[in-house]
């Protein structure tokens, strides 16, 4: 049987990958990471490099929160992949809204694609078969079938959620076979009776289905979100690349998975095995566990050491981190904050951010390091009437026309070179220059070379907020007076 329909990927960035604070933040969610220092591409980036060489495959479409649009755009522009289209989420409102508007998006000009739909943050060590997997999933998808894919259990993991099918898989099938339940994440006890039982793999949230079905079956099951996704749809903003989902009906969403708005519910599911050593790496456990050891059973990424240590997880981001006789440990250093836990009950790491969010505390959700379009920012150090920030203007970059009304500025050049504009005055800075923003002068900041420019930005006065700044002119969209 010959493919007929064309094969769109589907990229779903919207997670916030809370479970591997404090790396991975509300503002920058792992799937914008790397695993380690050795390769520098990010989950994402993988996520699409991995399916590039299918045959015939189509642009993707990715959807990601409003947040993080300029770090998607950046990551995909520099491994030279161009989406068809990035759909904006006002909110988070979990997978069945995100592949419901996708669903719509791709058949928008009539056609009826096959979507591959993948997780961006996913980790597949077999891509040989996974691509395999692919193409014989798509010849089931063809017939009306909406496919996920199981993975063979090797453990009694109660981070995933697990798929029953109606016979025990053999490890020779090719075939899918018709989903009977789904269970969500089970306790360990379950975990372990679970994976005695043949029929039951895990749950990897990788889906295959004609548009057209998906939009059919999400009429039948769940009528609420099909409607409001066609209205966030139809009335979208452009804006540059992305296409910004309509807020007012999309915040009306049920916040539900595919899984439970769906999937539960249709009788075109079907569960395709695949064996591909397969991780989602949710947690700081998984995270050791797919990653290169020492002889000890240590893994040190950044600048980290070890002494009579044992199967520990030691990640330094800014500084030196050091272990010394310690055993199953997981832990991470950040420019703002330190985790210690046991491996064991690093899966409870959710549940600290939880408490940090609810203390309003800041490092629950905000990285140290900002990105925007133009660059990126560290803040260094602060108090309540003085901030130092550390910033990166990319080749050809700039920032906004803009004042503040409540703070003054002084840069000093430290990398690279710099155009200065304040109060309509233009002039030129390079390494171990400085200047004066008054508070009220209208300014900007620019890098017009093919150098990176870093200035030390140092702010003072009554209020440091990020939201004083009235901005006149911005080539990225941004909202201007």
């Amino acid at each position: 049987m010959q493919i007929e329909n064309k094969l769109i990927p589907v990229i779903l960035c919207g997670g916030s990958g809370s479970r591997l604070w404090p790396l991975s933040r509300r503002s920058y969610p792992k799937q914008y990471l790397s695993l380690n220092d050795e390769n520098s591409l990010s989950f994402l980036q993988i996520t699409l490099l991995r399916i590039n060489n299918l045959k015939d495959i189509q642009p993707p479409i990715i959807v990601c929160n409003e947040e993080h649009r300029f770090i998607t755009a950046e990551q995909i522009r520099k491994i030279n992949i161009k989406p068809s289209s990035i759909l904006l989420e006002p909110f988070s409102k979990n997978t069945a809204p995100a592949i419901t508007c996708a669903a719509l998006q791709s058949s928008s000009n009539g056609e009826d694609p096959i979507l591959l739909i993948l997780p961006s943050d996913h980790r597949i060590k077999n891509i040989e078969v996974f691509l395999e997997s692919i193409i014989k999933a798509q010849l089931s998808a063809q017939e009306g079938n909406i496919v996920t894919f199981g993975i063979k259990p090797n453990k009694p993991a109660t981070g995933y959620g697990y798929i029953k099918a109606d016979k025990d898989f053999r490890e020779d099938s090719i075939n899918p076979f018709k989903i009977k339940k789904f269970i969500e994440k089970p306790n360990h006890k379950l975990a372990e009776d679970l994976i005695k039982d043949k029929s039951y793999s895990w749950n990897s949230g990788i889906f295959i289905a004609k548009a057209s079905v998906l939009i059919r079956e999400m009429g039948k099951f769940s009528p609420e979100i099909i409607n409001l996704c066609k209205q966030a749809i139809k009335d979208n903003i452009n804006d540059l690349d992305f296409k910004r989902l309509n807020e007012y009906h999309f915040k009306k969403c049920p916040d539900l998975s595919i899984d439970k708005a769906l999937m539960e519910k249709t009788s075109s599911g079907v569960v395709f095995p695949l064996n591909v050593e397969w991780s989602d790496i949710g947690g700081w456990q998984s995270f050791w566990e797919n990653s290169s050891k020492d002889i000890n059973g240590n893994v040190l990424i950044g600048d980290a050491i070890e002494m009579s240590s044992k199967n520990c997880l030691i990640k330094s981001s800014s500084r030196l981190t050091v272990g010394l006789g310690i055993e199953d440990l997981v832990v991470i250093e950040t420019n703002d904050a330190v985790l210690v836990s046991k491996k064991s009950e690093s899966e409870k790491v959710k549940s600290i951010v939880e408490q940090l969010r609810s203390s309003k505390r800041r490092e629950s959700d905000e990285n140290v390091q900002v990105f925007r379009p133009w660059g990126n920012y560290i803040s260094v150090d602060y108090s309540s009437r003085w901030k130092i920030k550390k910033i990166e203007v990319n080749p050809g970059a700039s920032l906004s026309l803009q004042l503040h009304k409540m703070r003054a500025e002084h840069w000093v050049v430290v990398e690279g070179n710099a155009k200065i504009e304040i109060n309509e005055k233009e002039f030129y800075l390079k390494a171990n220059q400085s200047c004066f923003v008054p508070i009220g002068a209208k300014h900007r900041l620019s890098n017009p070379y093919k150098e990176k420019l870093v200035i030390i930005e140092v702010q003072s006065g009554e209020y440091l907020g990020e939201d004083d700044i009235f901005r006149f002119e911005d080539r990225y969209g941004r909202k201007t007076k």
